[in-house]
């Protein structure tokens, strides 16, 4: 699975190549520390419990990478605990999250939106209450890393320092150590609709597409 990563605020598509990243990163970072802002979107396949979700955790990922869980900033993000779908920053948040916190893992509880004022939020939360989505994804400013050069090294890259800006709802996991079943669905395009359909239908409709 490729990164989403951007740099200053803007996606660069070629940095998602976990190579690409690496190289970027050892020629950005001065003693630990990063420069530019470089935000790093990574998945995990969650655990829920009456919406109660893992998302992050210290494990390996996919990409041969570690997020340390000791590191996590989360001051900003708990005055603006969103959930997102799928780190869409054009659409509004699906939920908040509440009582997050970092120790050994960083988790949180998920509220979805009411039906009554946001039907694709719902329905997302529907989705996840009936097991059809069970992943998620933080997106992260990087601050301070360290790279692993050893032959027996069990990762190259760990985060060690980072600042948590949104948890979103997608469905594929760069972390394989959680324990549900994965699947890529990114709405990257509304299917073309009569224009008297609702945002929500239309949206609707691309996600039926890309199922």
């Amino acid at each position: 699975m490729g990164l989403l990563v951007k740099i200053d605020g803007v996606e660069n598509k070629e940095l998602g190549c976990r190579e690409k990243l690496l190289k970027f990163l050892k020629e950005n970072t001065h003693s630990g520390k990063v420069s530019p802002q470089v935000e790093v979107f990574k998945s995990i396949d969650v655990q829920k419990d009456s919406f109660h979700w893992v998302m992050s955790t210290f494990d390996t990922d996919r990409d041969f990478e570690k997020v340390d869980p000791a590191g996590w900033n989360l001051k900003n993000y708990l005055a603006n605990p969103v959930i997102l779908w799928s780190h869409d920053y054009t659409i509004p948040a699906i939920g908040y999250a509440e009582n997050v916190k970092a120790e050994t893992i960083l988790e949180g509880d998920i509220v979805f939106n009411d039906k009554e004022f946001d039907e694709f939020g719902w329905s997302i939360g529907q989705r996840v209450k009936a097991g059809a989505l069970r992943c998620g994804s933080v997106g992260f400013i990087a601050e301070e890393v360290e790279f692993l050069e050893a032959k027996d090294r069990e990762c190259d890259l760990i985060f060690r320092k980072q600042e948590l800006l949104e948890f979103s709802i997608c469905c594929v996991p760069a972390n394989p150590f959680a324990r549900n079943g994965e699947k890529r669905l990114e709405i990257t395009e509304v299917i073309q609709e009569p224009e008297t359909l609702s945002f929500y239908e239309r949206v609707c409709s691309g996600l039926r597409a890309r199922a």
